[in-house]
C-alpha cells in the first residue's frame, strides 16, 4: 500500500502572504476617480482624497498591507485631506473607532456600486455605527 503526504504551505493558515511575498496590487483608476467626487465620510466636505485602508480585516478578505505597499483600490474611502492626514498620523484602527466607522464594510459597499452617486451618498450618510 502506497502512502501519501499532505503538503501544508507556510501561508495555509495566515491572513496575509509570508514576509517578502507580495501579491500584485489590483489598481482601479475608474473607482479612485469616482471616490474623489464624493463627500468626506466624516466631515461631509467635498474635495476629498481616496484614502486606502491599510490594516488587515480577514472577515472581509482584507490582507495586511506592508511598509511601502498600498492595498487594492477597492479598499478606499473618501476622506478630506485633513482627515486623511489624521488617519495616517495615528493607529488606523483607533482612528476609525474614534469616528464610529467600519471602513472595510463601507469601502466594499462603495466598490460594489462604483459610479452610482445616489447610492454612494446613502452609504456615506449611514456609515457611522449606531
Amino acid at each position: 500500500m502506497a502512502g501519501f503526504r499532505v503538503v501544508r504551505y507556510d501561508t495555509a493558515f495566515t491572513a496575509s502572504p509570508s514576509k517578502g511575498q507580495k501579491r500584485p496590487r489590483k489598481h482601479d483608476e475608474t473607482h479612485l476617480k469616482w471616490i474623489r467626487t464624493l463627500p468626506c465620510i466624516i466631515t461631509g466636505a467635498y474635495g476629498v482624497e481616496a484614502a486606502h485602508i491599510r490594516y488587515a480585516a480577514p472577515q472581509y478578505g482584507k490582507n495586511e498591507t506592508g511598509m511601502g505597499e498600498k492595498p487594492d483600490d477597492r479598499w478606499t474611502i473618501p476622506l478630506s485631506p485633513e482627515m486623511h492626514r489624521e488617519q495616517h498620523s495615528m493607529n488606523e484602527r483607533a482612528f476609525w473607532l474614534k469616528h464610529g466607522i467600519d471602513p472595510c464594510r463601507v469601502s466594499l459597499a462603495l466598490y460594489a456600486i462604483t459610479g452610482d452617486e445616489e447610492q454612494a451618498l446613502i452609504i456615506i450618510r449611514n456609515a457611522r455605527k449606531s
